[in-house]
């Protein structure tokens, strides 16, 4: 009468160890491989485009996973797994995900750093052709030579009226002068201007663009989610 129930012990604990056999040689491998480096910024956008897709087939996997493993006898051991599995996973698209990320901040910065370059030759350039062309120094006056015999008088008189001219129109020449000195001013000020305006545009251009990017990315995130859900949801049902 006792040879059945030990019997049934006998079985029972060798379908444990092969249960316990079993879940333990489903062990998950870390990645060895590492990121490849992103050469391009379509391909880091494509990149991170594929990592939001992959966490939510992920969630998925772990979701329908996590179902089966609560109609096993081992659970926990299955939930372990299927942890293991999931974490493994995610780390794998966290480090494409960092890596894309790194190149677009990157390019971002270099993008920057030359269109501030670009924008310093300019104003170089301009200062160097503004200073080849200095403003005239005054005209000086050379003293009048004595008189000569004959028609010195005339000529002297001739030279006398053409000084007068030339000393009635300094003046106009004189505020010709500070007009082009002004004038080379308001040229500098509006070259710094326009530098300042380039760099700030470029800082608004790339704050859009990392904006746009980031919901983007919450956009992705949030449909991943629900789908991760849905997914859950539905193997629930079943």
């Amino acid at each position: 009468m006792t040879t059945a129930p030990f019997m049934s012990r006998n079985a029972f604990v060798l379908l444990a160890c092969g249960l316990l056999a079993a879940c333990a040689s489903k062990h998950v491998a870390p990645p060895s491989e590492a990121v490849a480096p992103t050469t391009s910024l379509a391909q880091a956008e494509e990149r991170l485009a594929n990592v939001a897709a992959e966490r939510a087939a992920i969630e998925a996997r772990y979701a329908a996973r996590e179902a089966v493993c609560y109609e096993k006898f081992f659970v926990n051991d299955c939930l372990d797994e299927a942890k293991e599995r999931r974490r493994t996973s995610l780390t794998v698209q966290r480090a494409i995900e960092v890596e894309a990320e790194y190149f677009q901040r990157k390019t971002r910065v270099e993008e920057r750093d030359r269109a501030m370059a670009q924008a310093n030759a300019e104003y170089q350039a301009e200062e160097a052709r503004a200073g080849a062309t200095p403003p005239a120094p005054p005209k000086t006056i050379a003293p009048v030579p004595p008189p000569r015999p004959g028609t010195a008088a005339k000529r002297m008189a001739e030279r006398n009226a053409r000084l007068q001219q030339e000393a009635a129109a300094e003046p106009a020449n004189a505020a010709k002068r500070a007009e082009n000195a002004a004038a080379f001013e308001e040229r500098r000020r509006k070259s710094e201007e326009r530098q300042r305006e380039v760099a700030e545009r470029k800082a608004q251009r790339e704050a859009k663009r990392a904006a746009a990017a980031k919901a983007e990315k919450e956009k992705q995130e949030k449909a991943a989610a629900q789908k991760a859900a849905a997914a859950q949801k539905a193997a629930a049902t079943r």
